[in-house]
């Protein structure tokens, strides 16, 4: 704790704006920063209704520079609440480099791209991945802390799975180019990427229907395609099935780093594994008082 303490008041000083801004900003525990957030969530929303409503040719032609206005209006909120995170930030290139600190730099990067290529507007749509924030203002933590145990599986699941996914891509490369030796352009299956492109439709089980093998070998070869299919989705899930239950048996602790912002600390860590930030920088109010 003392440790915790020492280290933010080094990070932030004695300035009480900086730290009062990392309240409002980052925290959830006091009113204020409660109806930021409130407020930040219905901005994000409604900016992208504004993208939207702006896509709409009937409503882009009567209202565009209406919407246009109100565009702007929400970039350069956003621009001013990115550079005070940057600002507030005990680390700001930490949390520049983190996945909401980049979604953050994303809402705001198209708009001033768009002023040089008009059509890069519609990319400000990637506004909707910050509503994420939304479990912060409900307070649903347990939910947050079961989503860290997700990623946490996937993340650690994630050499066997790409190992599986490399093995399905090698078998759909086969029978896409089995199906284009025994159907050939003459039934649709006009290139060997058309047929793999046929062989993903059919192992994913979406069924297109727009390619159809024509003759009895290649509807047999498109059977064992279909039950080939079935095997495909189950595997994924087993490995990250085994992997959740192995978190799950460890119980790390979900306990998320302030400055960098992950999780999966051991249950007597001080510091964060990752950046060596500490990680009850939260204390600093009780000493205080």
């Amino acid at each position: 704790m003392i440790d915790g303490t020492k280290e933010l008041k080094a990070t932030f000083g004695s300035n009480s704006m900086r730290e009062t801004l990392r309240d409002i900003i980052f925290g959830t525990n006091t009113a204020a920063g409660k109806n930021f957030d409130i407020a930040l969530i219905i901005m994000i929303v409604a900016s992208v209704i504004a993208i939207m409503l702006d896509s709409v040719p009937a409503i882009a032609n009567q209202y565009h520079d209406t919407l246009l206005i109100i565009e702007w209006f929400f970039t350069i909120s956003f621009t001013i609440e990115y550079l005070l995170r940057i600002y507030s930030s005990p680390k700001p290139f930490n949390y520049m480099r983190s996945f909401f600190g980049i979604i953050d730099l994303l809402a705001i990067l198209p708009s001033y791209l768009s002023l040089f290529f008009p059509s890069l507007g519609y990319l400000m749509i990637v506004r909707i991945l910050r509503v994420i924030r939304i479990f912060r203002v409900l307070k649903l933590m347990r939910y947050l802390n079961e989503a860290n145990v997700l990623m946490r599986a996937i993340m650690a699941s994630r050499r066997k799975i790409m190992v599986f996914f490399t093995l399905v891509l090698s078998v759909t490369c086969v029978f896409g180019a089995i199906m284009y030796l025994i159907e050939g352009p003459e039934h649709g299956f006009s290139s060997i990427p058309k047929s793999i492109y046929w062989a993903i439709v059919t192992i994913t089980t979406v069924g297109y229907g727009d390619i159809a093998p024509q003759t009895v070998l290649g509807q047999s070869v498109a059977a064992l395609v279909m039950v080939t299919g079935y095997a495909v989705l189950a595997v994924p899930t087993g490995i990250i099935s085994a992997e959740l239950f192995r978190d799950i048996k460890t119980a790390r602790d979900t306990r998320q780093c302030f400055a960098c912002r992950k999780s999966g600390h051991e249950p007597d860590a001080s510091h964060c594994k990752f950046c060596g930030f500490a990680l009850e920088v939260d204390e600093l109010k009780d000493t205080k008082n």
